[in-house]
């Protein structure tokens, strides 16, 4: 290779290990306990919270119900469930994340949105609000055990 050909390499430093994960790539523990200290101090609220996503979610499944079911109460209603579907183990209901998840895999796919039987997504409304009401927050609980393992079996059986 002559000389006019030549080229130089910069290896530029690595910084972002450093603003993320410490100087080893480590997480620092002082950032998780802060982190874990101010979701403690919040959650005396997630009883209202969850409570607040519970109604949005019926007002989806009545808005479907008022206007049928179209790609945008679909779409609507699959939104509110996959909010549930992430909340609910935040929340400390992680049985509400297993329906959520349930449900948004009943309605995940656009195109098959419409062919989703009504009648079970309302049971997984309906489960959710009875999680709820009667404080089931795990599948470890008799009733959340049966109603997340029948809701489930119902959306294998659906196909979609």
């Amino acid at each position: 290779m002559s000389q006019e050909n030549s080229g130089q390499v910069i290896q530029v430093p690595n910084t972002l290990r450093l603003k993320v994960g410490g100087r080893f790539g480590a997480i620092d523990p002082g950032a998780i306990a802060k982190a874990e200290a101010a979701l403690k101090s919040l959650s005396g609220n997630f009883a209202q919270w969850l409570n607040d996503e519970v109604i949005k979610l019926e007002a989806a499944r009545q808005r479907v119900k008022a206007e049928g079911m179209t790609p945008e109460t679909m779409e609507f209603l699959y939104l509110r469930a996959h909010d549930l579907k992430g909340l609910g183990t935040t929340y400390e209901f992680p049985l509400i994340t297993r329906i959520g998840a349930s449900l948004c895999r009943l309605i995940d796919d656009k195109d098959k949105r419409m062919q989703a039987p009504i009648a079970l997504i309302d049971a997984h409304i309906d489960a959710i609000k009875a999680a709820v009401r009667d404080d089931i927050k795990t599948d470890d609980h008799p009733v959340g055990k049966i109603l997340i393992e029948a809701l489930e079996s119902k959306v294998r059986e659906t196909g979609l």
